[in-house]
């Protein structure tokens, strides 16, 4: 309770006196005995006593009233932090900048004047100011123009010098925590894993002992801190050089990421619950037994995530002899859903498994090479010697056709002139380009060659798709033959029809004998 003299100030600031004003400012900026702390009450009158042109009250504003206060109301405090910081108060320059930096109308002047005092915060060693000195000036964008380096070094996209003596370095070391992550961030994308682990380490072991770590509450670390823990375990998993993490220290970063939803950690968690790598296979001189319950609960999790690993991993655990609920259709369903979202693993196996399973449906051969393409195209050798055995280009199935064609003038007959081209694009034979049914047979990735049910010397092949010139050319040709009957009652009419034709327009065809007709 406020005693008389305390009364009495009262009374003479609500009446307008500047130096009750002054007074009661102090009073409630440092609390009395009679009077509590209160630092927004003490804004109030030292703002009204600044007013009246009291130096000591906007002297006590600069020193006292921190950033968070005075943003609530920037309009009105900035001058006083600015007048405070003419005066020779640094701490009164670094909030007075944090206004005029966070302000949408202020002027260029006063920004290079923000902007000094800035600097003379961060030389003085004010962490804040080194921290905003290295966002101003990019080095704290991870994503800036300016390579890591120069971020490192405290530099500005604009050329050496500009943002000063390594602001985000000084900051990080000073301890503010997203100078410190800001620094980790440029230092992961600059490549060097090992100075990474150095770095993060200590600061991921911070994280994992706070209380914030301890607390069964969930959401409980900061995207940043769940980075850096899920980033440290991986490095120390694939044997980055340059730390001493025991195995418990590293499953304890995985836990705790894991728990936040990030799902690398939840992949490695999971692996290692199933004591195995991506692949199935067991991990050498991995102690203790499975625990595939566990496993596949954190690698679902992962999988559902986005990482497709995850999914492949689960479907080894699902094939696997020693699992209590192996199931191979829920096995397959987990690989295609890997082989769906781009794992070079699974689109072989996929490619395999469909290509072993031809004999119970034929178009498997289809699948297979679909999937094996896609494993080729990431650079998959062995995906590459299947496809080259499944689906081999003919080169001499039809011998001297390019020769046969040229200054040969065929648009009168576009039916014939497109199937020669087809022939001579995809390695057909003269039965197999006369007799194809071009639309049944484009399967977007492959053409599926198959006319034994009128040419029984035939049998049933693939040809791959391999370019951009390629799938130009049949939709082209597609086209052509959109509405019209390839069959013997269309206009081409039946085999021995067409090839008649053929020989009429290109005489040195040949006149071997052809066998195997259909009736």
């Amino acid at each position: 309770m406020a005693n008389r003299e305390e009364l009495a100030i009262i009374r003479g600031a609500r009446a307008g006196r500047a130096e009750s004003q002054l007074a009661l400012g102090r009073l409630y900026l440092f609390g009395s005995n009679g009077l509590p702390k209160s630092l927004p009450t003490a804004l109030h009158w030292l703002d009204r006593a600044a007013q009246q042109g009291c130096a000591e009250a906007w002297q006590l504003i600069g020193n006292h009233i921190p950033f968070e206060l005075a943003q609530q109301s920037p309009q009105s405090v900035t001058g006083w932090y600015e007048r405070a910081y003419d005066g020779g108060l640094v701490r009164a320059g670094l909030v007075f900048a944090q206004l005029v930096l966070g302000l949408r109308g202020a002027g260029q002047g006063q920004r290079a004047k923000a902007l000094r005092a800035l600097e003379e915060a961060g030389r003085a060693g004010f962490a804040q100011a080194q921290w905003l000195l290295a966002r101003e000036h990019g080095a704290a964008q991870p994503d800036a123009a300016s390579a890591p380096a120069a971020g490192l070094a405290g530099q500005s996209p604009a050329g050496p010098g500009k943002a000063g003596p390594g602001w985000l370095r000084q900051a990080a070391d000073s301890g503010v925590a997203p100078a410190q992550f800001a620094l980790l961030e440029q230092a992961w994308e600059g490549g060097d894993r090992s100075a990474y682990l150095q770095r993060a380490l200590p600061l991921a072991r911070a994280v994992a002992a706070s209380d914030a770590a301890r607390d069964g509450a969930c959401a409980r670390l900061a995207p940043d801190e769940v980075s850096l823990l899920s980033r440290c375990a991986r490095l120390v998993e694939s044997g980055t050089p340059g730390h001493d993490v025991s195995e418990h220290e590293l499953h304890t970063f995985w836990e705790l990421a894991a728990a936040e939803q990030d799902r690398h950690a939840q992949l490695s968690l999971g692996l290692w619950c199933a004591r195995m790598r991506v692949d199935g296979k067991r991990i050498p001189g991995s102690g203790g037994a499975a625990n595939f319950k566990k496993a596949v609960r954190w690698l679902s999790q992962a999988g559902e995530q986005g990482l497709a690993e995850a999914w492949y991993a689960l479907s080894r655990i699902y094939i696997k002899p020693e699992f209590s609920q192996r199931n191979v259709m829920e096995a397959q369903k987990y690989l295609e859903r890997a082989a769906e979202m781009g794992y070079r693993d699974a689109q072989l196996e996929c490619g395999n498994a469909a290509w072993r399973a031809r004999r119970e449906n034929e178009s498997n051969d289809v699948r297979a090479v679909f999937w094996l393409q896609k494993a080729a195209a990431q650079g998959c050798a062995r995906a590459a010697t299947a496809l080259r055995k499944i689906a081999p280009r003919s080169t001499d199935a039809w011998a001297g056709l390019d020769s046969l064609l040229a200054g040969r003038d065929l648009s009168a007959h576009p039916l014939l002139a497109a199937r020669l081209e087809l022939a001579l694009a995809f390695g057909l034979s003269r039965a197999e380009a006369l007799l194809l049914d071009v639309r049944n047979a484009d399967r977007g990735h492959c053409l599926v060659v198959d006319i034994r049910a009128s040419y029984g010397r035939s049998r049933r092949r693939l040809v791959l798709v391999e370019t951009a010139q390629e799938r130009q050319l049949l939709d082209r040709l597609a086209q052509v033959f959109d509405t019209v009957d390839c069959g013997p009652a269309g206009p081409e009419g039946n085999y021995r029809q067409r090839l008649y034709r053929l020989r009429t327009l290109l005489p040195d065809t040949g006149n071997d004998a052809d066998y195997g007709l259909a009736a």
